[in-house]
């Protein structure tokens, strides 16, 4: 029988018995051929189960929808009105395979999607998010920016769909992140340093031992900040902390102001200040900065499972 959208859309069906649509579809062909017998070979169908499509039609109805001519029908007063509403009723119904397969197939739908302020300024990121909005216009994304601690948040409490983050999510329960690739880091420092003159060979990082740093609050940023004390330790030394940022941003502006240096993922290169010098950076291997797209453990949205595909394919071109 039909659905209770139909009803809606027309009210007057509310109060009799709602037809099938198959009556309806024999009642238009009767109706636009004005004769049953070609409505029967335009259907396909023979002549005996057409007429009493009709038939039942009219029962339900309770009135009659044509007159009975010597040569054919044509549709009563009744039959008018409902031919109108019936023409409109198989077209939407017509629509709703092809409405169904578009949000199946995730070409309709919404997309939230996060990022960290980092991630945000790597080209990979605005890149696949340009590609998906022309490959699926249909589609309406939504972005979010904010800290990693703020984006998994939201994932947990499904306001985001997917997040680019640099964290790889070690013991979040519900989240999955997948890496994307990885990135160089690089010394940030102010344009004054004695470490900013333009040399060819990098900077070791044990040579930063008597600096003070300004990093990027961990409890935000805790893949980056991790990766920077590791490499530091690792170098022979504990990084002299004076000061830490909400953001990635607001860290180049601590360093441009002289309140010590950074390391930073390359791409933040991007972020052009006339205060800041970027160094290259040795002696200390495996310090990069990775980029992940986390997503929620079991989440089979078509629209999401459309994103990962175009961010996988989108990786392996990268690399």
């Amino acid at each position: 029988m039909i659905a209770n959208a139909t009803i809606e859309a027309f009210p007057y069906l509310e109060s009799i018995d709602v037809p099938e649509l198959r009556q309806l579809r024999a009642f238009v062909a009767i109706a636009e051929e004005g004769h049953i017998t070609r409505a029967a070979e335009r259907l396909g169908m023979q002549q005996p189960p057409l007429t009493r499509l009709l038939q039942g039609l009219e029962h339900e109805l309770g009135v009659e929808l044509v007159q009975r001519l010597p040569r054919g029908v044509r549709p009563t007063a009744a039959g008018l009105a409902l031919l109108e509403e019936a023409r409109a009723l198989l077209a939407r119904s017509d629509g709703l395979a092809e409405v169904v397969g578009r949000a199946a197939r995730g070409d309709t739908g919404r997309l939230a999607v996060g990022f960290t302020s980092s991630a945000a300024l790597h080209p990979f990121v605005p890149g696949v998010l340009r590609m998906f909005r022309q490959q699926v216009p249909g589609v309406a994304v939504a972005l979010e920016e904010a800290g990693t601690g703020e984006l998994m948040d939201a994932l947990l409490q499904e306001r985001l769909d997917a997040a680019f983050v640099r964290s790889p999510l070690h013991g979040s329960q519900g989240l999955q992140a997948v890496p994307i690739l990885e990135e160089p880091m690089l010394l940030a420092l102010p344009a004054g340093h004695a470490l900013a003159r333009p040399l060819r060979r990098p900077v070791p990082l044990p040579q930063l031992a008597s600096e003070d740093f300004v990093l990027y609050r961990r409890r935000v940023g805790q893949g980056l900040y991790d990766a920077i004390l590791k490499a530091c330790l690792e170098a022979g030394f504990s990084p002299r902390v004076v000061q830490e940022a909400p953001r990635m941003t607001a860290t180049l502006s601590l360093v441009s102001a002289g309140l010590g240096l950074s390391i930073v993922p390359a791409s933040m290169q991007r972020l052009r200040s006339d205060g800041i010098a970027y160094r290259t950076l040795s002696q200390c291997p495996g310090l990069a900065a990775p980029l992940h797209l986390a997503t929620r453990v079991g989440d089979a949205s078509a629209v999401l499972r459309r994103f990962q595909d175009l961010v996988a394919t989108a990786a392996v071109a990268e690399s």
